[in-house]
């Protein structure tokens, strides 16, 4: 039974036996880095001693039995006579790829003596069950019953100066940077905030320091040649780990150069592998979609597929369908596209653009600024040449009749689109007798033919409505402002979308005529409701009313791009949720209807009111605007079919998926039907031909599970790893504005309450953390905060990584922000730019 190792033997062992500190600090010694001389007490001891104890008072007193002490004694004296040593946790859930746990549990710094290292050790075993770290525990999933804590006793660095250091930079994603906050004597304040460091940007490709701020400026801790020592040792556990780290270090009073610490950097975006020659943009598809959650195994292989049969009408074939074109990434369980061609020629670029601001305009802004680097500068490239895949695509979609058929007449275009979703309808059915073998074949020939073409070949008829709403906007520049168009678009007719929501509304409304229905709806669980609907328990009215709406709109759910989503039929449980809401609007004037009528009365009056315009030029002109702004609002509301019918085939091919998920389990390739959407088709293949795939779809779900936990996605991502949006700069400060470090990147707007002290603190939901600086004992109030700003620290310190995991914004080193900022102040923090702004204030208490 091993209780006692040495740190040098520490990275071949087990993170079960050693934890994650002393692996890694074992594998650093291993690989000849510079690490200090020290030993392990491992688990085995945590687990003997403690059992199955989780009160951190009753561990706190527990006595170690004489043999154990007498282990950790030998070790303690092998170091030297009376050396001053550091205690450190080293907890079995710690330092993982997924969450840092940076501070979670204690650490004692100058630790002289056997029976104050003993103490220490066995308060280290108790701060693996402190309220922080049970709460951090908890939110990141991990099962209580799997973690134990080894302890790391290290000799003490006379540390003349020391901090922490990134070997990519956590606010922006920059992986050719190293960021670096130092500060005199011991890292410990460094790491918890309790000091303004100094805060260097190293650009590791030049060795140029691209930011820097001190503490003092009468000079920094660190002299050129330091800084240069530091990256490129940083740049030796990178490549040892062969991933971005988070490091700790202190520079000796002889000079030497220590690391105490490393673990990998939680919260960088996944960039693709392996890095391309030259830098790239992305942008995040799913995103655009509204959808931040990732998208299931199959879910993807739908985008892959979906990808290749664009790239293929355009007359780029991928090599492999299931594959996806080479522009296509899937980063963290999200779809990314490269948009780098587009961005360097100059029609793409508009045209890009141009969509993007109706659809993702924050998205749009940063491309615009993206444009003007040099890496994306535009490239020689003939317009029609640029232009052909997109104008092949649309030939073979037939969009330029029907866009022209529908100007020339709107009313033909709604016709036109039922004739094609009846086709597609037809298309989708399945013959009964049908193996499993040829279902897959033929979900697989669909989404990778001629699904996609959908989307251009319905979207033709909106585009005509959008070209009509352009013409209006160029004949009446000057008469009339941008913003005044947006009231003809109130209301549309048409809109599928909103349809669905009004007949959502009709139906509450039957329900609330019928007192049956009512009661069955508005009481008890909404799961009982929906199993009660699924049985034909209901009440006629409610039972008949969600039957009819699901009949037309059951395909469509939350997240409905991703196949892999249960669709309202598969489960009602959301639309029951919707239709309680609206049983308790009883306002008349607030309900959708009325509001729909309104916001179609609006549009009709901004039509009259700028046809009136037009005519002050010329009646000519009045009568286009007219005709141009009547088209708008007839074809406009059409853009929502095509994504609706998309959505209808992906549930469709879901059925199909689901019925081969049942004869997987039946077979006992998988747990559970569901299943089958957290593998591909090559598993699904392999399934049906006989290999067991549970193993598979654990390590699927595990991945999946992860990534739900993830808050910040990218809008844009370069291929260094840079977020482009964490670069923003304000040419001024705005009035009364407050600026700090940028922490962790987002924006958040909400009513500031400052705590000075985490003891009994209350923090409602959203509301955002002031306070002057917080160690790991605040951690907890971040799981209801809506955003963190600090008068001391930097981006580094334990606030900062905490924040950027739970993917709060956050600002730091903000000064006198507890005394500027008062609770119940209305303030924007800009996580991005540093900037903290007041928008409401309230008067001192």
């Amino acid at each position: 039974m091993v209780t006692v190792l040495d740190l040098a033997a520490a990275g071949s062992s087990s993170i079960d036996l050693v934890g994650g500190k002393a692996l890694n600090l074992g594998v650093m010694i291993a690989a000849g880095l510079p690490v200090p001389a020290g030993f392990c007490v491992t688990t085995t001891a945590y687990r003997a001693v403690v059992g199955g104890a989780v009160d951190r008072a009753q561990i706190s007193r527990l006595v170690l039995p004489d043999e154990l002490c007498k282990t950790i004694v030998a070790g303690y004296r092998s170091l030297g006579a009376d050396v001053a040593v550091a205690v450190r946790s080293s907890a079995t859930a710690e330092d993982l790829a997924y969450a840092s746990f940076a501070g979670q549990q204690d650490t004692y710094l100058n630790v002289v003596g056997d029976d104050d290292l003993i103490d220490a050790v066995r308060r280290c075993w108790a701060s693996l069950w402190s309220e922080r770290a049970v709460s951090y525990r908890a939110a990141q999933g991990i099962d209580p019953r799997t973690v134990a804590l080894a302890v790391v006793v290290q000799v003490m660095v006379d540390a003349r100066v020391a901090g922490v250091m990134f070997t990519a930079n956590p606010v922006t994603g920059t992986r050719h940077q190293s960021v670096v906050d130092a500060s005199p004597g011991l890292g410990e304040a460094v790491v918890s905030g309790a000091v303004n460091p100094d805060h260097f940007v190293i650009d590791r490709s030049t060795g140029a320091v691209v930011e820097q701020r001190l503490a003092d400026p009468a000079g920094a801790c660190l002299d050129a040649a330091e800084l240069v020592a530091l990256t490129r040792l940083g740049q030796q556990v990178q490549d040892l780990y062969g991933a971005p780290q988070d490091t700790e270090w202190a520079i000796g009073a002889d000079g030497t150069l220590w690391l105490t610490q490393a673990r990998s950097v939680t919260t960088l975006y996944p960039v693709p592998k392996p890095p391309p020659s030259e830098l790239r943009t992305y942008l995040c598809l799913t995103l655009a979609q509204g959808l931040t959650r990732p998208i299931t195994p199959m879910g993807l292989a739908v985008f892959r597929l979906l990808g290749s049969s664009v790239a293929t009408a355009a007359g780029f074939p991928p090599a492999e369908a299931e594959v996806g074109p080479a522009g296509l990434h899937v980063l963290a369980g999200r779809i990314f596209v490269d948009v780098t061609p587009v961005l360097r020629q100059r029609q793409r670029r508009r045209l890009m653009l141009a969509a993007l601001s109706v659809m993702e305009a924050r998205a749009a802004l940063v491309l615009r600024q993206l444009g003007e680097r040099p890496e994306f500068s535009y490239r020689p490239e003939t317009a029609p040449r640029a232009l052909r895949p997109a104008v092949r695509v649309l030939l073979r979609a037939a969009a330029p009749p029907r866009f022209v058929a529908a100007l020339a007449s709107p009313a033909h275009a709604r016709p036109a689109l039922g004739r094609i979703e009846r086709r597609l309808r037809a298309s989708l059915v399945v013959p009964a007798g049908a193996s499993h073998e040829e279902r897959l074949d033929l979900v697989r020939l669909r989404l990778g033919h001629d699904i996609f073409l959908l989307m251009p070949t319905c979207f033709a008829y909106a585009a005509a409505g959008f070209a009509s709403l352009a013409l209006a906007r160029r004949l009446l520049r000057g008469l009339a402002q941008p913003a005044e168009f947006q009231a003809v678009l109130r209301s549309l007719p048409h809109n599928v979308t909103t349809a669905m929501d009004l007949e959502l509304w009709a139906l509450a409304g039957r329900i609330r005529s019928d007192p049956a229905s009512r009661a069955a709806v508005t009481t008890g669980e909404i799961a009982e409701v929906a199993a009660a609907y699924r049985g034909q328990q209901l009440p006629p009215v409610a039972q008949h009313g969600l039957e009819a709406f699901l009949a037309r709109y059951g395909h469509r759910s939350v997240a409905e791009i991703d196949l892999g989503m249960p669709r309202w039929a598969d489960d009602p449980g959301h639309l029951i949720g919707v239709l309680r809401n609206y049983l308790q609007l009883e306002d008349a004037a607030v309900d959708p209807e009325t509001q729909f009528r309104a916001g179609e009365r609006l549009a009709d009056a901004a039509i009259i009111d700028l046809v009136a315009r037009a005519r002050q030029r010329s009646r000519l002109r009045g009568r286009v605007v007219g005709w141009a702004l009547r088209r708008t609002r007839e074809l406009a509301g059409l853009r929502e079919t095509p994504k609706f019918l998309l959505v209808l085939a992906l549930s469709a091919m879901r059925t199909q998926l689901g019925q081969i998920g049942v004869a997987l389990q039946a077979d006992d390739r998988v747990e559970n039907a569901d299943d089958v959407f957290f593998l591909d088709f090559a598993d699904v293949r392999r399934g049906l031909a006989g290999a067991d795939l549970r193993e598979r779809v654990v390590g699927r779900r595990t991945a999946y599970a992860v990534e739900l936990g993830r808050r910040r996605i990218p809008r844009l991502l370069l291929s260094d790893g840079t977020e482009p949006e964490a670069l923003a700069t304000l040419a001024e400060l705005p009035d009364g504005a407050l600026i700090g470090s940028p922490a962790s990147v987002g924006t958040v707007t909400g009513t500031a309450r400052v705590i000075l002290d985490p003891s009994g603190a209350h923090l409602e939901p959203g509301e955002i953390l002031v306070a002057p600086s917080t160690d790991p004992g605040w951690t907890p109030l971040f799981l209801t905060a809506g955003g963190l700003v600090m008068e001391m620290g930097g981006s580094n310190s334990h606030g900062a990584v905490v924040a950027r995991e739970y993917g709060i914004p956050a600002v730091v080193g903000v000064a006198d922000a507890t005394h500027v900022i008062h609770t119940g102040d209305r303030i924007t923090v800009d996580g991005a730019s540093g900037l903290v702004t007041p928008v409401g204030l309230v008067a001192p208490e």
